[in-house]
């Protein structure tokens, strides 16, 4: 869709997901035996036709370069346009700017080069696969100035407590932004606005001092701006705990869940080629998914294991999520436990967790 540009913004998002953002941000993640958090954002935009796509990072960003490279599974390795990978510019004297505000005043060029009017903007913690074309059409049906995309969960969940909160009327305007807990209509952090008015908002809150797009430039102005909502009603998922990683991450065992969030449309990552799963004599799995590449000649149940994990003779895993190439050796007992990549666990040790709070062993590590 040549309407619209997206900005996929990290800034804000805390590294909140314990020894699993030691050494990343929280979009880099392995998610889902094979994919990372930011390839469900880039999967929904890609789908939408965006063709122009800024990622604005500030920290711990190694990883994340390392996995979307130059964007070719996204379709964004483009000789015009594609995906932008855009920390901000310190070198300004000029500039006056703070937070998130630094990303977009060091970057006009972006803004300004693209031939999009419109902009579509998004984090990278609320995972479901949003249809942003049919947002663009109810934003502009509505003829509003920002349409804020938001999900009403059945359940408020522990990781809903610090969303944002909308009410809204009947008419799909949004008469109130606030945090009250019992309410049910969660902000996606995403959200469509005419790109002239986006950057003249951002110029006011620059001018102003003020460092957050979505407080400063939308939620300050809630009385001055036509704000609608469009409510997302599939799958969605917000990580922003180690254990509503950890559950949701369990989730996708169920079957109707997996495909509720993988059905709509494919998501895209990085293409790696691996062997397929070899399942040794001594294997037992039970209800888990099992990437290409794993070697098991143990007992594997209720778990995911990522691509290229070995678990050997007499291991058992139970309730875990096993990340890329780590080694389960003979007689390890694992229950409610996460392994970050290239983790070994040597022969007959035994890690236990809790189901609300796993056990979490960072990468590289040796025990």
């Amino acid at each position: 869709m040549k309407s619209m540009i997206g900005v996929i913004n990290l800034d804000h998002e805390l590294d909140v997901l314990s020894e699993l953002t030691y050494f990343r941000c929280g979009a880099a993640v392995p998610f889902a035996g094979r994919y990372r958090l930011i390839d469900f954002v880039m999967s929904n935009m890609m789908h939408s036709g965006v063709e122009d796509i800024a990622l604005f990072v500030r920290r711990k960003y190694r990883s994340l370069l390392d996995h979307l490279g130059e964007g070719g599974p996204w379709d964004l390795d483009r000789k015009r346009g594609g995906l932008f990978i855009l920390p901000p510019d310190w070198n300004d004297p000029s500039d006056v700017s703070i937070g998130e505000m630094q990303h977009i005043y060091n970057n006009l060029d972006f803004f300004e080069r693209g031939p999009a009017p419109h902009i579509v903007y998004s984090g990278s913690q609320h995972l479901g696969s949003v249809d942003f074309c049919a947002a663009y059409e109810y934003h502009i049906q509505q003829g509003a100035d920002v349409t804020l995309i938001y999900s009403t969960p059945e359940e408020l969940l522990p990781e809903h407590r610090p969303c944002v909160r909308l009410d809204v009327a009947e008419d799909g305007r949004v008469t109130d932004i606030h945090h009250e807990q019992d309410n049910r209509n969660i902000y996606m952090e995403m959200f469509i606005m005419e790109k002239n008015l986006f950057l003249q908002l951002v110029n006011q809150c620059i001018a102003h001092q003020e460092s957050h797009v979505f407080r400063d430039a939308i939620q300050k102005n809630r009385h001055k701006l036509k704000i609608a909502a469009y409510q997302h009603t599939g799958y969605h998922a917000v990580i922003n705990s180690l254990e509503s990683y950890y559950r949701n991450s369990l989730e996708l065992l169920n079957p109707d869940t997996f495909h509720a969030l993988f059905d709509p449309q494919p998501v895209l990552t990085k293409i790696k080629y691996e062997v397929p799963a070899k399942y040794l004599e001594g294997a037992q799995v039970n209800h888990s998914l099992v990437a290409n590449g794993c070697q098991i000649d143990g007992q594997v149940e209720n778990s995911i294991l990522f691509r290229g994990v070995k678990v050997k003779e007499g291991a058992r895993i139970h309730n875990s999520i096993i990340m890329q190439k780590c080694v389960i050796e003979e007689g390890v007992v694992l229950e409610n436990v996460i392994l970050d990549k290239d983790v070994r666990i040597t022969a007959g040790i035994k890690l236990q967790g809790d189901v609300r709070k796993p056990y979490v062993v960072a990468k590289d590590t040796v025990i």
